[in-house]
């Protein structure tokens, strides 16, 4: 089980305040699919809110320590039915490869001059920076039509 500083405990709760629970322990309690569960969440995201459901506090204690012994995980707030726990990111095996070793995509291709025209109008061929100037002053009214008199 890793622990924490206090600085670092504190810093992974204001992150967690804004988690929304990603797994939750009902009446079957913590099974070994629950575990797996909590342990891909813990490799997706690092820092992760779990529900439980249970009136009994010791139980949930117990829940608590289970999940932070058995994943290497550490325990950062246990607050009501809601644990907090995170673990830093495992390295992964060779066989599996990580998000980040996705091919990355082709580049985009450029544009040709007549998309930029219609897009930016002509005035971005031309290197200036807008197609009109701005108005810093509303244009003068126009009269009415129906005159001012008769």
């Amino acid at each position: 089980m890793t622990e924490l500083t206090p600085a670092q405990r504190r810093a992974f709760r204001a992150q967690a305040h804004h988690l929304h629970p990603v797994v939750s322990v009902a009446g079957n309690g913590l099974t070994p699919a629950v575990l797996k569960e909590i342990d891909n969440a813990l490799q997706a995201h690092e820092l992760i809110k779990i529900r439980v459901y249970g009136e009994d506090r010791s139980q949930r204690d117990a829940i608590l320590n289970t999940v932070c012994s058995q994943l290497g995980a550490a325990s950062v707030q246990h607050i009501g039915k809601t644990l907090v726990v995170w673990r830093g990111k495992m390295q992964i095996e060779e066989g599996a490869r990580a998000p980040s070793d996705r091919p990355k995509p082709a580049p985009a291709k450029a544009k040709s001059a007549k998309a930029l025209s219609a897009r930016r109008g002509i005035a971005s061929l031309n290197g200036t920076s807008a197609a009109k100037k701005p108005r810093w002053f509303p244009a003068p009214s126009k009269p009415s039509p129906r005159g001012s008199g008769s």
